[in-house]
């Protein structure tokens, strides 16, 4: 089973742009902190590359910015692409829904992003 979820912040806005079809694609990286190892003294965290489609992306887009909380769902899916002559390899999740989490203030009073 392919399945993801994971809890942490933007490292920056969401970038949003629209496929030759007309479809919404946002991309951005979530920030979730490890659990502190005994005696550590700073945090550590996993870098996680999201792509989100469609309506998810488009409120994604509007409505969370950097260093904003939300909790992600989806799948991993990695692939490959070619940059410059250079073979890439990509781990990241494809969301199938999220939602706001934090202070309400952080959130301007958003609710959960439909899923589907």
């Amino acid at each position: 089973m392919n399945y993801f979820t994971g809890h942490g912040r933007l490292t920056r806005d969401p970038q949003v742009r629209y496929t030759q079809s007309g479809k919404a694609v946002a991309v951005f990286t979530l920030a979730i902190d490890r659990r502190r190892k005994k005696g550590a003294k700073e945090s550590e965290a996993d870098f996680i590359p999201c792509v989100a489609w469609e309506k998810t992306a488009e409120i994604i887009g509007n409505n969370v910015t950097k260093g904003q909380e939300i909790v992600v769902e989806g799948r991993m899916q990695s692939r490959t692409y070619e940059k410059d002559g250079v073979k890439h390899y990509v781990v990241e999740c494809v969301l199938s829904g999220f939602e706001f989490c934090g202070k309400k203030s952080d959130n301007q009073g958003q609710q959960a992003a439909p899923r589907g």
